[in-house]
């Protein structure tokens, strides 16, 4: 087989998305670019596999997002060998806003990724997926290898978690309409 580059412009337009989705994974600006630069090259090395006519950027994302399994499956056989004083919210990182804003909506920006971060991650990854990247049922479910039936539910259940949330806020907080 020969090797068939991949479409530059595509690929070069996926990779800001990679970075969100990376981001949302990771929790952090350096992990996320460093889990991009590796889905990036190890769909290089796989370009081969890539058929042209199908969406590039749903083949990368999930790359990425078997890249992010296979290195967290690696981390957890690993945490065994860690000393227990070790950093316990490691896999936590802190969500920041990458654009500044009026000091209001800031606040309730980050209140609100503060809550997504509270989300479990299948939740969380599966919302900015639908929400952020605008991506499909089905593109999902192949990008995270599991059901469409099992994506609707997550983004279910991630919603209505979001709206408890948002109702618990403390009533100062609330803007008034």
């Amino acid at each position: 087989m020969v090797d068939a580059p991949l479409p530059q412009p595509e690929l070069l337009a996926a990779i800001p998305r990679l970075r969100r989705y990376a981001r949302v994974l990771t929790g952090d600006a350096a992990r996320a670019d460093d889990l991009v630069q590796e889905a990036l090259a190890r769909g290089w090395e796989k370009r081969r596999l890539w058929q042209a006519g199908t969406d590039l950027r749903a083949w990368l994302f999930t790359i990425m997002h078997n890249v992010f399994v296979n290195q967290r499956a690696s981390a957890v056989r690993e945490a065994a060998n860690v000393s227990l004083d070790a950093e316990s919210d490691a896999g936590r990182g802190a969500w920041q806003v990458p654009v500044p804003a009026a000091q209001f909506a800031r606040v309730e920006l980050m209140e609100l990724l503060q809550q997504v971060g509270r989300l479990p991650a299948e939740q969380r990854e599966t919302l900015l997926l639908a929400a952020v990247e605008e991506m499909r049922y089905e593109e999902i479910a192949a990008t995270m290898s599991v059901p469409v039936g099992t994506v609707m539910s997550r983004l279910s259940r991630a919603r209505e978690k979001l709206r408890r949330l948002s109702d618990e806020r403390p009533a100062t907080l609330k803007r008034v309409k």
